[in-house]
């Protein structure tokens, strides 16, 4: 039939596991003592049986490894037993020299598994359990075997003999010389080279070509019960040499860097894949770095991989995806979008999904996940129009082939779009009569609509166990309840009394529950995930740089492996499921951030970046980064932001609207606004309108960012009317696609415009609204710089509302001192300052230290932020208190500190008009 599937071959026994069963024979003696010979100490023989474990469940290659990398390998863990580990498998693989040999070897692997034929076991005996993975990896190679024809069995001889003349060819003269002066007669490994195999098959090169000839596999119609046939359903692949030589002529030019991913093909010698278990935990693992790494994982070398893997098994259609996922992430669309049609077209979406089919479902394939699939490639690339009508279309699939798991991940992917991209209205997309939000009608606002597909969502995947897609709808819940006040969805009947405010409650809650994951993960958590990325990243940490040798047994040897590699391995825990644990963490950043709690923010990032940081993708690692660092210029100054973003950019691609760029946008920005370069900064404010263009998807919280900066720069520019212009309509444009919290700073942005051009009457009423907006949600440091905002505007109205201002200046304070930054804080001292001198009963020669201590703070942290207006301001106020007390001294020396703070902004305009015309 056109559309089905073939199933995967048999379980190929190769030279390489050949290898393996003579080290488990070793590892498992059928001895009468608890620690078998050669070994002289459990240690030893414990830490070759991890070795073994490990090469049977890695998933670091594609590829199994040579005779040469095995012996390398034994040498790092084998201490000082490598030399007779080395010699024992080469002269045991030498003395294959006849079927009847492998037929005698096979037979005697058999007495290393106990089981109900075991006979009467010692009490110290060594027997392998036949359900360890070791011996369940056992069995599959004897009944691998056994399955093989006379011809097949010709053929593993023939590629022995090709294994071993490699590891001959590739070892260096001092190795082959050490081989000699330990004992071990060369001999024994160049059998090969005068090997008599006629009596079996012709010469190995005659074999070769008639390798080329036969490329398919072999198929073995045998009878054998269901429970044995499925130990050796894996795949059996063998390479056309022809064709692997001509690609690595045509390509070792423009990819001489990928040797560590794909070893060169030798077209004389047998190629072998690994397991469909190892290289499918391979592919996963793979996907998992792309989806991390984003741009930075390197294009051409995995591709080049993903190449020869589609040659070598031509069936294993999951190739296809990974090179999807390789476009997307590298932002080539037209290769994306064909290497996902190729995918669903081959393999129907059923091949790498771990979605469970529901009863009844169509068996040639899953469309709503190609749907799916394709929504989220167009919300990747920015087209969020095209990506809600294809996620439309895959609700409308999933329920009519009742595929509840699907439609719980496209309910989700619909509810990240409306919270992640700008939508003023869904009318005509979400209103298909297989809309999700049909039920409740298309009157709702976006928002509202949101808050249905959330709940939804979260039920149905509650409904179905998916532990990892409740965890993420609750921090999707969390960041809702955090910017969005709940209001009843019905506008008649009767309505209870309720508070039009949000509930960090609520949002505290929604982040513990999503952090509750860890402990349910092993519910949902795959096996070949857990133990290939266990087993993978145990022998990558065989070569890594050493440590010191006291806890080895060992100490005499000349063996550089870590003494803590056999007992400190990484975490169990997948890595998708530290990743939502770790967004909770980042979640509580923002949240604390926006709450206004600097120090709680600071310390969850911490641990983001700390506990996290390995599982973490490139853009949430990029945007801890970029929280530390602007707590950095807050608190510290520009000099530490900017040595701390130096280090970042180095750790991240500074790509087009990478949260780095954005950062470094923002910073440039702020500083040239505090220097006075107000060309630079409208410069800046042109780059940052630049990232947030609708061509590429329109990202509100960018377009608001640069809308406000924007307005900010006409505003120290002096051109009050036309900041108001720019700040009224990016208020408009909040409340059209409510966003609460931005449309808060707005309005106090306008209470300030209105303030500094002569108008404190008009912006009055601007503070007051953004005080209402901060008290519904919980905006509480945004609170304390509205109620100084409010302070100055009523020091502007005159001395008679001096005891106003300081009285709204003391009660925002503690906030301010606790968690403002430094201009914050240099704000309020300058406002504090400047009520009392106001305050007509007020004298300064009685108590100066109140004046004075507070304009000594500002000029300390504002010079630290180089923000020169300011400065200056603080020390013109010092100069006229000093004048009063008499202190003339100290007068000229704050006026001093005055004039050099306003050269410094007449210069930096001077050398801004400078740079600009060069």
């Amino acid at each position: 039939m056109a559309g089905a599937l073939k199933p995967p071959s048999a379980f190929a026994i190769t030279p390489h596991k050949v290898s393996l069963c003579i080290l488990v024979q070793i590892y498992a003696s059928p001895s009468q003592v608890s620690v078998p010979f050669p070994f002289s100490s459990v240690s030893q023989h414990n830490r070759l049986g991890l070795y073994l474990l490990a090469l049977t469940k890695s998933c670091d290659d594609i590829l199994e490894p040579k005779l040469d990398q095995l012996i390398s390998q034994l040498r790092e863990i084998g201490g000082l037993l490598d030399h007779w580990l080395t010699d024992h498998l080469t002269s045991r693989l030498s003395s294959l020299s006849s079927p009847d040999d492998l037929f005698n070897f096979f037979n005697d692997m058999r007495g290393i598994l106990g089981g109900p034929d075991s006979g009467v076991m010692e009490d110290d005996q060594v027997i392998l359990d036949p359900n360890s993975n070791l011996g369940m990896f056992l069995r599959r190679c004897i009944l691998a075997f056994n399955l093989l024809t006379f011809e097949g069995i010709c053929h593993l001889l023939t590629n022995i003999g090709i294994y071993c003349k490699e590891a001959i060819s590739s070892c260096s003269s001092y190795e082959l010389r050490r081989l000699d002066d330990s004992g071990n007669d060369l001999e024994s490994l160049s059998e090969y080279e005068n090997m008599d195999l006629n009596l079996v098959f012709k010469k190995i090169n005659e074999e070769m070509e008639a390798r080329k000839r036969a490329t398919e596999r072999v198929s073995f119609h045998l009878h054998l019960p269901k429970e044995l046939s499925t130990l050796v359903e894996d795949i059996e692949v063998f390479a056309d040499p022809k064709s692997e030589h001509y690609d690595k002529g045509r390509e070792s030019s423009s990819y001489a860097s990928s040797g560590d991913l794909l070893r060169d093909f030798d077209p004389n010698g047998g190629v072998f894949l690994r397991t469909n278990w190892q290289i499918q935990g391979y592919l996963t693992e793979q996907a998992d770095a792309i989806e991390k790494h984003g741009s930075s994982f390197t294009l051409n070398a995995f591709e080049l991989t993903l190449r020869q893997l589609q040659k070598l098994a031509p069936e294993l259609h999951r190739v296809h995806f990974l090179r999807y996922l390789n476009s997307l992430y590298h932002d080539d669309y037209f290769s994306a979008l064909e290497n996902l049609h190729r995918y669903f077209d081959y393999s129907a979406g059923i091949e790498g999904f771990d979605f469970v089919p529901p009863t009844g479902c169509n068996s040639f394939g899953r469309y709503e996940i190609a749907l799916l699939c394709l929504g989220m490639m167009h919300f990747h690339f920015g087209h969020p129009k095209q990506a809600l009508e294809v996620l439309t279309e895959a609700v409308r699939v999933s329920q009519q082939h009742s595929n509840d798991t699907c439609l719980a991940y496209t309910l989700a992917a619909i509810s990240n779009l409306l919270s992640e991209i700008g939508f003023s209205t869904t009318s005509g997309i979400l209103g298909s009569p297989f809309s999700p939000m049909t039920s409740v009608g298309t009157s709702l606002s976006v928002q509202q609509q949101l808050f249905v597909l959330l709940k939804g969502s979260l039920k149905r995947a509650e409904s179905l166990k998916l532990k990892q897609l409740v965890a993420a709808n609750h921090l999707s819940m969390a960041k809702f309840d955090l910017t969005h006040v709940q209001r009843p969805l019905l506008s008649f009947g009767p309505k209870a009394s309720m508070k039009l405010r949000t509930c960090p409650i609520s949002v505290c809650k929604e982040l513990r529950l999503g952090y509750h994951l860890i402990s349910e993960f092993c519910c949902e958590g795959s096996t070949m995930t857990t133990d290939g990325a266990f087993s993978t990243a145990w022998l990558k940490n065989l070569q890594k740089p050493m440590g010191s040798l006291v806890l080895s047994q060992d100490n005499s040897s000349r063996n550089n492996s870590n003494p803590f590699l056999f007992c400190a391995q990484p975490s169990s825990i997948p890595g998708s499921v530290l990743q939502l644990v770790g967004s909770s963490y980042l979640h509580r950043a923002t949240a604390w951030e926006i709450y206004g709690s600097a120090p709680l923010a600071r310390v969850n990032a911490l641990v983001y970046a700390t506990c996290f940081a390995d599982a973490s993708s490139s853009s949430d690692a990029a945007l801890v980064h970029v929280k530390l660092v602007q707590h950095l210029a807050v608190f510290k100054g520009y000099k530490e932001a900017f040595a701390a973003l130096k280090i970042a950019e180095e750790k991240f691609l500074c790509v087009s609207k990478s949260w780095i760029l954005i950062l470094k946008l923002q910073l440039l920005h702020e500083r040239a606004l505090h220097r006075g370069h107000l060309k630079l900064a409208q410069q800046v404010c042109d780059e940052l309108g630049v990232l947030a263009s609708s061509v590429t998807a329109v990202d509100m919280d960018l377009k608001t960012e640069a809308s406000l900066r924007h307005a900010r720069t006409l505003l120290a520019a002096k051109q009050f009317s036309q900041a108001a212009a720019v700040a009224h309509s990016l208020f408009c444009m909040c409340y059209k696609f409510n966003l609460q919290v931005e449309s808060a700073s707005v309005l106090l942005l306008l209470a300030e415009i209105h303030m500094k051009s002569g108008n404190a009457v008009v912006g009055l009423p601007y503070a007051l609204a953004s005080l209402s907006y901060c008290q519904s949600f919980n905006l509480d440091l945004l609170r304390a710089s509205a109620t100084l905002t409010l302070a100055e505007l009523w020091l502007s109205l005159g001395s008679n509302h001096t005891k106003t201002a300081l009285s709204l200046i003391h009660g925002a304070f503690p906030m301010i001192l606790g968690h403002g930054g430094l201009e914050l804080s240099g704000r309020a001292y300058i406002t504090e300052a400047k009520c009392y001198l106001s305050d007509p009963n007020f004298s300064v020669s009685d108590n100066p230290e109140v004046v004075l201590d507070p304009l000594r703070q500002a000029s300390d942290e504002l010079q630290a932020l180089e923000y020169h207006e300011l400065a200056a301001e603080a020390f013109y106020l010092m100069a006229i208190v000093f004048d009063k007390l008499g202190q003339l001294e100290k007068r000229e020396e704050a006026a001093a500190s005055f004039k050099n703070h306003i050269v410094a902004l007449e210069n930096s305009q001077n050398v801004e008009d400078l740079l600009l015309s060069v």
